[in-house]
């Protein structure tokens, strides 16, 4: 699935426009690699999302658009970390 489509479904952003401004500046790694909205996200893939105030590193736990659809569980969180306000984290 497509790295902007899966943050739409997972509502770990809120609309696909978003999700893929943040991964064209940066702001959304795949594994640790800067990738591109249409990179591909596959299962146990580790996502970093850089939002203005914090850092998630999240797990995925599912890549089935018809069972996030259904409100599966998208992902776990591995780690959550506050971001300085002044500095860029990418």
């Amino acid at each position: 699935m497509r790295l902007d489509k899966f943050l739409k479904l997972s509502r770990l952003v809120k609309r696909r426009t978003v999700a893929q401004e943040m991964a064209e500046i940066g702001a959304v790694r795949i594994n640790g690699r800067v990738c591109k909205p249409s990179a591909e996200v596959k299962e146990y893939d580790t996502l970093d999302i850089a939002y203005p105030r914090r850092i998630l590193t999240v797990r995925v736990l599912t890549v089935d658009e018809a069972a996030l659809k259904r409100n599966a569980e998208a992902y776990e969180l591995v780690n959550e970390e506050k971001a300085d306000s002044e500095s860029r984290p990418w």
